[in-house]
């Protein structure tokens, strides 16, 4: 049986990961972020990640076995001029693990990888083979892109709707900060605003297909300011994000009629914004493990390049 190695070193994660056909195991660890800091500068994140790597590369080869490709993240998107320097740190370790190992090592981008995993986790690697639509909503990223099989590349994605402004996840973790909860506060955030009985009836700020976010921060920081309670603000920041994605969707769905709606990226893992989304479109989403950042998507990837998923026909 095939496996492939995984690893991609995000701005909040190291981590690593091994898929054979039916099955994913992963290994990673956040990197340390200071109290009341909400992220961290690039020369830190490279620093942190050469320290962590190896202990979170180790248990996955402790039973020594053998892999047919490494795949790993090199860049953020697949757009021109996308670049941050913490993927080299996992592209320099996976170049050397493949020379030495003697097999292929394939670079994608970040968001392939999250689109990756989503597809692994909700059992459509089918998909890979036809055009669909995916969101990606993390700390760095928020937009809809439509996907393309592409002969390199596995996905070719064409950006059809995004934030113009604060990303999903910047939302979330500034709200978070306001409310003194731990970065990243996507977890804790959610908590809190199961505890509102408020409703919201929220009318996102939209320019076409694409939205701004910027507003969700000012108005949660004057709720705060007028002494509303803490879940009330939390549950605000997440339904304001929930009608932003619901009619940026609902926009997509005319366009592009009838193709399947994937969600990735760690504020996904949101379980109220996945309900409704799901209920509504039919959308697929990542599990929560496989919703945050991690190596299992570029593992993925490096199959699906390989040829080593049944059922997966790329137009190679």
């Amino acid at each position: 049986m095939d496996k492939f190695f995984g690893i991609d070193t995000s701005n909040y994660t190291t981590s690593a990961a091994c898929f054979w056909q039916g099955g994913a195991e992963q290994s990673r660890q956040m990197l340390p972020v200071k109290p009341g800091q909400l992220g961290l500068r690039q020369s830190d994140a490279v620093f942190h990640h050469v320290q962590q790597l190896p202990g979170v590369i180790s248990p996955l080869l402790e039973k020594g076995e053998r892999f047919s490709a490494v795949g790993v993240s090199v860049r953020p998107r697949d757009q021109e001029g996308s670049y941050m320097p913490c993927f080299t740190v996992g592209q320099g370790a996976a170049r050397m693990l493949a020379q030495a190992w003697g097999i292929p090592c394939h670079g994608f981008s970040h968001q392939a990888g999250h689109i990756a995993a989503a597809l692994y986790s909700c059992g459509r690697l089918d998909l890979a083979g036809r055009e669909f639509l995916a969101y990606h909503v993390s700390g760095g990223t928020t937009e809809a892109v439509l996907v393309r099989p592409d002969p390199q590349a596995v996905f070719s994605c064409t950006i059809v709707s995004a934030s113009l402004d604060l990303k999903g996840g910047q939302a979330v973790d500034r709200v978070g900060g306001m409310l003194g909860l731990a970065f990243p506060a996507g977890k804790e955030l959610e908590r809190l605003a199961r505890q509102s009985g408020r409703e919201f009836s929220i009318r996102p700020s939209m320019k076409g297909r694409d939205f701004s976010l910027s507003g969700v921060e000012n108005q949660c920081r004057a709720m705060i300011d007028r002494g509303e309670p803490r879940e009330d603000v939390a549950k605000f920041c997440l339904q304001a994000i929930l009608a932003a994605l619901d009619t940026s969707c609902g926009l997509l769905q005319k366009e592009y009629p009838g193709l399947p709606v994937v969600f990735a990226g760690g504020v996904m893992a949101n379980r109220g914004i996945r309900d409704a989304l799901t209920e509504k479109y039919g959308a697929f989403f990542a599990d929560p493990e496989f919703s945050a950042d991690n190596a299992v998507g570029a593992a993925v990837l490096a199959a699906m390049r390989e040829g080593g998923i049944e059922g997966c026909s790329l137009p190679y």
